[in-house]
C-alpha cells in the first residue's frame, strides 16, 4: 500500500449511501485528534492480498523483521465489504492498543491492530477517539 494524492473528500463523497455518513463522521473525529499530522488516502493490497483504500492519519516509521525501514500510518480508517475498520498501529506494554482495549469500544470485532464494526451506532465513539488520542501520544513519544 502506498499513499496517494487523491482527494479524501471526493473519496468519502463517492462511498455508497449506507456508509458515507458514518465514514465522514469517523474521518472528522479522527482528523480532529490527529490535527497537524499527515492525512492521506492509501491504495493498494493489504496483508491478505486484498485491494484496499484506507485513510491514513499520522506517520510512523519502524523496522520490519527483515531489517527494512517502513513508514506507515498511525491510525487508519477503511470501508470493508461488510463493515468499517479502524486500524490503530500503536503498541502499549508490547500489545497493540486495538487488541488491548478494542472490546470496550462497543459491538466490535477486534484484531491485532484493528477494530471492525458494521455501523457507527454499534460503537461508543468517545472510547474510539480516546484510543486514537492514545495512539497519537505513543507515536509522538517514539513508541509506535
Amino acid at each position: 500500500m502506498q499513499p496517494t494524492d487523491r482527494d479524501i473528500g471526493a473519496f468519502l463523497d463517492s462511498l455508497p449511501d449506507d456508509v458515507r455518513s458514518d465514514m465522514t463522521v469517523l474521518d472528522r473525529e479522527i482528523s480532529a485528534v490527529m490535527e497537524g499530522l499527515p492525512r492521506a488516502l492509501y491504495d493498494g493490497k493489504l496483508w491478505g492480498g486484498t485491494a484496499q483504500e484506507i485513510i491514513g492519519y499520522g506517520l510512523d516509521s519502524y523496522v520490519r523483521s527483515d531489517g527494512k525501514r517502513v513508514e506507515w500510518f498511525v491510525v487508519g480508517l477503511a470501508r470493508q465489504k461488510h463493515y468499517l475498520s479502524v486500524y490503530i498501529n500503536a503498541v502499549e506494554e508490547r500489545q497493540y492498543l486495538a487488541e488491548k482495549y478494542g472490546k470496550a469500544v462497543g459491538k466490535v470485532k477486534v484484531g491485532k491492530s484493528s477494530i471492525g464494526f458494521r455501523r457507527l451506532a454499534d460503537i461508543e465513539i468517545d472510547r474510539l477517539v480516546a484510543l486514537v488520542a492514545r495512539a497519537r501520544e505513543i507515536a509522538a513519544a517514539g513508541g509506535g
